[in-house]
């Protein structure tokens, strides 16, 4: 079964103030730069991944942040944890089209929720598409944007905007000290292992994700030396479950990937790719696509191709997005739910009445 999540707050009405709304209209779009990023400003831009008594919770940013101010809600209340690490996707640096005219300052919204949170994650994932041309001033421009956030380390994968033409030189030479092959490795964190696996660099007819033999034995190896309780994390670019092959929403040899995690009590796969949330549990795997600090992208076939869909501005907010991650060991064993933040607060804000 598969099913589609969003894991950000629903659209409400807003009223704006006066020094909020568009005033220049240069695009013939009613939106400004100003007004846009103002927008932008109550998007979730991630995800929140959180591990607690072996139960791997995902929060929209949005539901942390007060819309009005910026900052995070008051009275908000994180659960304990024994780590959290957040995921980001498809920052699409370079890309200035009508859909986000201004993808750095989306980004730069991204780092402030993520330094808005009481507790620093432990790290960041970027599951690719850094950049819209794999241009140097444009890795330049998102180093720059993200050496302000608040974490120990980020970890990134390439995504096809970063090795255009199969050309990952100078991915690797910016972000691939100390990995394998086109880029792959794997690292652990408080008993759980990480597995970045790289799809992009020689896709299959259509667009879909390859992964190639000599990656698929280094991960055979990888894993080889792991017991079967272990928890194991796996995120690369394009989604390692058949999403929409029509579009090059899938990766040809992730059957074969997959079959090496079938052992494991508890595996996570995180992708981006396809601008949006959506889930799938398939046995002990549970997969998860993160929406993009960009702009979003059309649901499966709902549009003859995909690409960079011109919604409102102020809809937007419910269409990119940040994923974040907690953990808490128990039992050695790991699990998803997604569980709205708002709900939480309002319960023990009623509670306390």
């Amino acid at each position: 079964m598969f099913f589609l999540r969003n894991i950000l707050i629903k659209h409400k009405t807003i009223t704006m103030a006066k020094e909020d709304l568009i005033v220049n209209d240069r695009n013939d779009d009613g939106i400004d730069r100003a007004g846009f990023i103002k927008c932008m400003a109550w998007a979730g831009t991630g995800i929140l991944w959180m591990m607690n008594g072996g139960i791997m919770k995902s929060f929209g940013m949005s539901q942390m942040i007060d819309k009005t101010t910026g900052g995070l809600k008051k009275g908000l209340v994180i659960p304990a944890s024994d780590f959290s690490f957040v995921q980001i996707s498809d920052s699409h640096i370079g890309f200035n089209k009508p859909a986000n005219p201004d993808v750095t300052g989306t980004l730069q919204a991204t780092v402030a929720k993520i330094n808005a949170m009481p507790s620093a994650p432990s790290f960041v994932l970027h599951t690719g598409d850094l950049s819209h041309l794999a241009q140097a001033d444009e890795f330049d421009t998102l180093n720059q944007v993200l050496k302000s956030a608040k974490t120990e380390k980020i970890f990134y994968v390439p995504g096809e905007h970063d090795v255009l033409n199969g050309d990952n030189k100078q991915f690797l030479a910016r972000y691939g000290k100390g990995t394998r092959g086109d880029g792959w490795y794997s690292f652990d964190s408080q008993g759980v292992h990480f597995i970045g696996l790289v799809n992009v660099v020689n896709t299959a007819e259509g667009g879909l994700g390859v992964l190639g033999a000599d990656q698929l034995k280094w991960l055979e190896d990888d894993l080889r030396g792991l017991s079967n309780s272990t928890p194991v994390v796996v995120f690369a670019h394009i989604p390692l479950w058949a999403i929409y092959p029509q579009w090059g929403w899938g990766t040809r040899d992730s059957e074969q990937a997959l079959s090496y995690l079938k052992r494991f009590g508890s595996v996570t796969v995180l992708n981006g790719h396809i601008h949006q949330t959506m889930q799938k549990v398939e046995g002990n795997i549970t997969f998860h696509t993160a929406t993009s600090t960009a702009f979003p992208q059309p649901q499966p076939g709902t549009a003859p191709a995909p690409g960079p869909m011109k919604v409102p501005a102020e809809k937007l907010r419910g269409l990119l997005g940040l994923t974040g991650v907690h953990y808490m060991e128990h039992n050695h064993t790991l699990a998803i739910t997604d569980t709205p933040l708002m709900e939480k607060m309002e319960a023990a804000a009623g509670a306390m009445q």
